[in-house]
């Protein structure tokens, strides 16, 4: 960002990005992101860093006799001298676009953020004040006991500005942290992973991580060689979180009443009201919920299933997805809501399930006759939308319970499942916590999951992958 880009506070931006529109309708979007980071390899620190930058957004709407068009346009490190042109082209691509399926008034009528003329908030090194030292102990801990650390903890903070030709001045900051951790033993013949969320890093302590990882590589001494098949299988909450955002990311209400998807009845219409699971599960968003805390508004960059950049500003409620277990919504734009007849549910920034269990990942362990726990999945790929069918791999520790103990490593898989069909077959669900999601976490962090019990999750085949 250059020192022009610097002194030219966002909102200032923001206002005169819409003083020089000359479209029908404007929306300016204003995002200013700070970054700091740790990461280390072989117990020891390798590489430490803080980073800002600016992105601006210009979203141009001009009526015509066809409809509405839309024209958008993002450039980074924009400096008040790039904003005439940037919001030309937008109003550019607009009056050269055909009328936009998704078009809608503008939002109006929400209450103005107090802090929108505030200087953008700001992470820095500090947020690791005491993450750094507890890290510290946590590499002399590993390397009395054997073990290698290895890893990486990001801190971002987003403020983004809203500012719209009908008046909407909106503000919201986002802090979003990741700690990733893995151990190794010496010849690398065995890995451990364990990840964290958190708004703040005064939550997470990386002692806490190495003991578990240090338990985890001790059960993977003992190698277990297991066929593919169906085995009774711990997911912890991480994989479920993964599995549940890709559900979710599936769950457009048009593309269900158009029959493309696995909430699409058959015969038409929707499997709303449809019970998925025999357990009491609630999957719900909120953006007040504690320490998930997420956009309150909708902030729409480009329209999509989903979203729509017509709604931005739109308040964004807190909404239950599937309600004791019976399928209660489906995302909708105000677009999609007015085709399908069904509510408007904006899309969401973080995701909870509530199964109403109180046992521990440990205390489902100890209750396990004989079946498979889970570390996390990666590599998920959607193999059959009609059904959500995914297939993916495990990672970094499958192990083999019998009579409630863990008893060694076994190796890696392929599954095939689908998270809709889990949900109907899951026997148990544990206590929610918060999770990090390790497949998609460089696009979705904020979730709560309980840990899931499958009787019957399908290996496909054995993998090699560690």
């Amino acid at each position: 960002m250059t020192s022009s880009s610097s002194r030219t506070r966002p909102h200032e931006i923001v206002e005169r990005a819409l003083a020089l529109s000359t479209a029908d309708g404007c929306v300016v979007i204003a995002d200013e992101e700070s970054t700091a980071n740790l990461r280390w390899a072989g117990n020891a620190l390798t590489t430490n860093g803080v980073t800002r930058g600016r992105t601006l957004t210009v979203i141009a709407t001009v009526d015509g006799k066809e409809g509405t068009a839309s024209g958008v346009v993002s450039r980074s490190a924009v400096t008040a001298a790039d904003l005439e042109p940037l919001v030309r082209a937008a109003e550019a691509a607009a009056r050269g676009a055909e009328a936009a399926e998704d078009a809608q008034p503008l939002v109006t009528g929400t209450p103005a953020s107090p802090d929108f003329t505030d200087a953008p908030a700001e992470t820095s090194s500090a947020v690791f004040a005491d993450f750094a030292p507890a890290l510290g102990e946590a590499f002399a801990r590993a390397r009395a006991g054997g073990r290698e650390l290895y890893g990486f903890a990001n801190h971002e903070l987003v403020s983004t500005y809203v500012g719209t030709s009908t008046g909407l001045r909106l503000r919201h900051d986002q802090p979003n942290g990741t700690l990733e951790l893995n151990a190794k033993s010496p010849d690398r013949q065995r890995s451990a992973w364990a990840g964290r969320s958190t708004r703040d890093f005064k939550d997470v302590d990386p002692t806490v991580l190495d003991a578990e990882l240090a338990v985890r590589l001790g059960w993977a001494e003992r190698k277990i060689d297991l066929p593919a098949g169906r085995y009774e299988t711990l997911l912890p909450p991480t994989a479920v979180a993964d599995l549940l955002i890709y559900q979710m990311w599936s769950a457009a209400a048009r593309d269900a009443v158009e029959g493309r998807t696995v909430f699409s009845k058959p015969g038409g219409g929707t499997r709303l009201g449809e019970r998925l699971s025999p357990l009491p599960l609630t999957l719900r968003s909120d953006p007040n919920a504690p320490g998930l805390e997420s956009a309150p508004f909708v902030i729409a960059h480009s329209s999509g299933d989903d979203a729509s950049v017509f709604d931005n500003g739109l308040p964004v409620p807190a909404t239950e997805w599937i309600k004791d277990g019976e399928l209660a919504r489906l995302t909708t734009t105000r677009h999609s809501a007015g085709l399908t007849g069904l509510p408007v549910s904006p899309s969401f920034g973080n995701l909870i399930l509530d199964g109403g269990g109180e046992k521990s990942l440990e205390e489902m362990v100890a209750e396990t006759g004989r079946g498979l726990l889970l570390t996390c999945l990666w590599y998920i790929r959607e193999v059959d939308p009609a059904t959500l069918l995914l297939t993916g791999l495990t990672r970094d520790g499958v192990y083999l319970v019998e009579d409630g103990r863990v008893v060694g490593e076994v190796n890696n898989f392929r599954f095939n499942e689908s998270p809709v069909d889990l949900l109907s077959r899951a026997s148990e669900a544990g206590r929610t916590e918060k999770t990090l999601p390790r497949e998609w976490s460089d696009w979705f962090t904020r979730a709560a999951m309980p840990a899931l019990r499958i009787p019957d999750f399908n290996m496909s085949s054995v993998s090699k992958g560690v």
